[in-house]
């Protein structure tokens, strides 16, 4: 029995110094390893231009609505009940029009930012991955995050830059 706790004592001793070992952990700063990727500045340059082409044939419809609207309120007096119901329901419609635009570009820039990112995102992971295994770390943890108290210890912002051929 006394073999036993002894054994038992042996066997904790170990566990316990195995799980004392040390983590390696490094900070990353993500956003500026993106901002420095010529994939992620391209991306941005493309979504601009197309969000604003976007925007530019909403601004197109909406100031033909207002138009519209303008001509109507100065008309009004001089139609017909029935004349300006239905003149009301063409800028309801015309509205929803608009609206409905809007909706379907917010989608679309979604959409394609998503697709846009994606193998961005794939890239870095990857080589934070490539960097974290060359260099022993358990984690690597993103250096913008406000999670952190202390931000000691080794930045693996550079070997991820170089991994990535961006500087």
């Amino acid at each position: 029995m006394k073999k036993l706790s002894v054994l038992f004592a042996a066997v904790m001793m170990v566990v316990s110094v195995g799980m004392a070992k040390a983590q390696k952990i490094a900070t990353l700063d993500v956003i500026g390893v993106l901002n420095a990727m010529p994939e992620k500045k391209k991306a941005d340059t493309d979504l601009k231009a197309f969000l604003d082409t976007k925007q530019a044939e909403i601004k197109k419809k909406a100031d033909a609505g207002q138009a519209k609207v303008k001509q109507y309120t100065e008309e009004a007096p001089k139609k017909t009940a029935d004349e300006n119901k239905a003149r009301e329901a063409e800028l309801a419609k015309m509205q929803e029009e608009i609206q409905q635009m809007n909706d379907k570009a917010q989608k679309d820039f979604v959409a394609k930012q998503d697709a846009a990112y994606e193998p961005i995102e794939k890239k870095l992971n990857d080589a934070v991955s490539k960097v974290a295994k060359a260099s022993g770390y358990d984690y690597i943890m993103d250096a913008n995050s406000a999670a952190f108290v202390f931000k000691g210890g080794p930045d693996a912002t550079a070997a991820v830059k170089k991994e990535l051929g961006v500087q």
